[in-house]
């Protein structure tokens, strides 16, 4: 939802990686492409190993199609010192738990890696299996996924994730707080840029607008923010893809693989603090850098799993995050396939930018006007233009006959409804405080379905006259400052 304002909750929730890990591993084969076998053999033996494939069968067929890496970013928060806890606010106790999982997948050419972030909070039916911290046997049920790896370490994780993609998974890497400070720093920072200051009190994020260079520390600040503006986790997931970017163009664009001393320091960084399943050595790095030789920010293309609901309730669990199965079985068919994600479809009706996009706005349609249906064609309408309806219309009550459609939402909504309304510019804002995120649209005989207009996401990819396919889709070179 677009929200607003933020609230101050009174439970701290954990720091989320987003696809900020992927930075590291583009790194890392970066660091192949520009080294020597004999560097990599003396630095492989940095990797600490985890046996991340235990006892897992059933598993999707391995077809040779390109690579597919589960990359999972953990809390862990080892090596950093307390004045560092207290300026990047990295306090509390970690939740061993995964607040990043991503598949990155290196097509079979090697000249295009395309990285998948899924929502930590997305719903899974875990298979039977035996809870670590427990010792004890559970079968089949409900959960997020993100706590797999407290109730089954990796193996679950890669498990999981199998299930609900069909993708097999080759390599498995996990990666933490310190590695990835000490990763930014040994690169000589990042530069990133903003058209707005960027501040979060939880983060410790307080960047001017403009053109900033960022050390770790700072770094990592940016790219854990959620409370910097409307759009929550779906906006820092964005900006982790700046990020991403600008990390990739800082190593290919500088000395640092070239210089053997430069190269050595920043890949004993990464590779000291990464664990890895046991068949991801130094031969597989060796072989993967001397094919991405030539990768560039162009050659990376990054999305995230289409999301029906952000606020699915399952009871037990609380909200989760409910994938669009369809769009969601296209995005996975073609990693399988070894396609680009981005296909590009015209886009012939013209459609007026809005600041949220519209499938995060959530719209409940009432009808008051007696008109039989009147509700549904509402519904279906607002839907096609992209909103989340709730795709159950309802009758008003009998003592609602407003003389003009309405709009009733929160003020900490109020980017929302002001999107909403630019799709029905003749309805009347009405705000209503403790409303909460679900847009109300009562509907009054001025109302007529042909009404709404179309609306898209401001955001540069959707700009012209085409998008590119179901889900919304970057190539690194795009993700850069302009």
């Amino acid at each position: 939802m677009g929200r607003n304002r933020v609230v101050a909750s009174s439970r701290r929730r954990s720091p989320r990686w987003g696809l900020r890990i992927t930075a590291l591993v583009s790194l890392l084969l970066l660091t192949a492409a520009g080294g020597g076998h004999l560097l990599l053999s003396r630095i492989g033996g940095d990797i600490r190993r985890v046996d991340a494939f235990a006892g897992l069968d059933e598993r999707p067929r391995a077809d040779g199609r390109g690579l597919n890496f589960l990359v999972v970013g953990t809390d862990r928060r080892e090596g950093i010192s307390a004045a560092q806890r207290a300026r990047y606010k990295l306090g509390g106790a970690p939740c061993n738990c995964t607040d990043t999982i991503m598949l990155v997948h290196l097509s079979g050419d090697r000249e295009r890696a395309s990285v998948v972030s899924i929502p930590r909070d997305s719903y899974v039916e875990f298979p039977p299996h035996t809870n670590r911290g427990l010792g004890e046997e559970l079968a089949v049920h409900a959960g997020k996924i993100n706590s797999a790896y407290a109730h089954g370490g990796p193996p679950l994780t890669v498990r999981a994730v199998e299930k609900m993609t069909g993708v097999h998974v080759d390599h498995y890497l996990e990666i933490d707080f310190s590695s990835f400070m000490k990763t930014v720093d040994a690169i000589g920072g990042v530069e990133i840029c903003s058209a707005r200051p960027l501040k979060d009190s939880y983060s410790g994020l307080d960047l001017p607008a403009g053109t900033s260079r960022l050390r770790g520390g700072e770094a990592l600040s940016y790219v854990r923010a959620r409370h910097v503006d409307a759009t929550s986790d779906l906006s820092r997931m964005r900006r982790q893809q700046q990020f991403l970017a600008a990390v990739m163009h800082e190593v290919a664009g500088t000395e640092t693989l070239l210089n053997p001393a430069r190269l050595r320091e920043v890949s004993g960084t990464v590779l000291g603090s990464v664990r890895a399943d046991e068949g991801f050595g130094s031969g597989e790095m060796f072989a993967l850098g001397r094919a991405m030789r030539h990768f560039s920010p162009r050659s990376s293309e990054f999305t995230t799993v289409p999301i029906a609901s952000m606020d699915h309730e399952v009871p037990g669990i609380g909200a989760t995050v409910l994938w669009n199965e369809r769009k969601a079985r296209e995005l996975f068919t073609r990693l399988r396939e070894d396609k680009p994600l981005r296909v590009k479809h015209k886009y012939t009706a013209k459609a007026v930018p809005v600041e949220i996009p519209p499938s995060e706005i959530r719209v409940q349609v009432l009808n008051a006007t007696g008109e039989k249906g009147l509700g549904a064609r509402a519904d279906a309408a607002l839907a096609r233009s992209g909103f989340a309806t709730t795709a159950t219309p309802r009758n008003a009550p009998p003592t609602t006959r407003p003389h003009r459609t309405t709009i009733t939402y929160d003020p900490k909504w109020d980017r929302s409804a002001h999107a909403l309304h630019t799709a029905l510019p003749r309805a009347k804002l009405v705000p209503a405080r403790d409303h909460g995120p679900v847009m109300k649209l009562t509907l009054a005989a001025d109302f007529t379905p042909q009404q709404i207009h179309k609306v898209r996401a401001a955001d540069p990819i959707l700009d012209g006259a085409e998008v590119w396919s179901a889900f919304a889709t970057k190539t690194g070179d795009e993700a850069e400052c302009a």
